[in-house]
């Protein structure tokens, strides 16, 4: 494995910052990594991962952003079967059903997800997000 991509959608900055934690967890475990605008990312290039890590907040109903992370992820379910995936985002209302819903696209197009769930949290990510991020990363390191 070459590096692990960590593909994000981001508005205010809080999905962005959470996916360098992650990039910062792979490293302290010793791949390497790299974190990639969702619109930056070469699909064809993410099939041959077999581990990853998707990040996009929870926007309008709680729904994955929709005019590019929306349609990335429709692709990602068709090649997903037997990937490991780590998810990740922040929110800012709701339960975070938007990412219940994402972990059962994933989980139902065959993919694992790494932690057994997504990390998410609200508004900007304290300390504490900024950790599980990071091990996230370190999960997705070690899959």
């Amino acid at each position: 494995m070459s590096k692990i991509s960590v593909v994000f959608w981001t508005q205010g900055g809080n999905t962005e910052s959470m996916a360098n934690a992650v990039v910062e967890g792979i490293k302290e475990a010793g791949k390497e990594a790299e974190a990639v605008f969702v619109s930056d990312m070469n699909i064809d290039e993410l099939k041959g991962e077999g581990v990853f890590a998707l990040g996009c907040p929870a926007m309008g109903a709680e729904v994955l952003e929709e005019s590019e992370m929306e349609p990335f992820v429709a692709d990602v379910e068709g090649f997903a079967s037997g990937k490991k995936i780590g998810l990740f985002g922040s929110y800012g209302w709701g339960d975070g059903q938007w990412m219940r819903d994402w972990e059962a696209r994933m989980s139902g197009a065959g993919a694992t997800i790494v932690g057994g769930e997504g990390v998410i949290c609200q508004e900007a990510p304290d300390a504490d997000a900024m950790e599980q991020c990071k091990a996230l990363g370190k999960a997705l390191a070690n899959a």
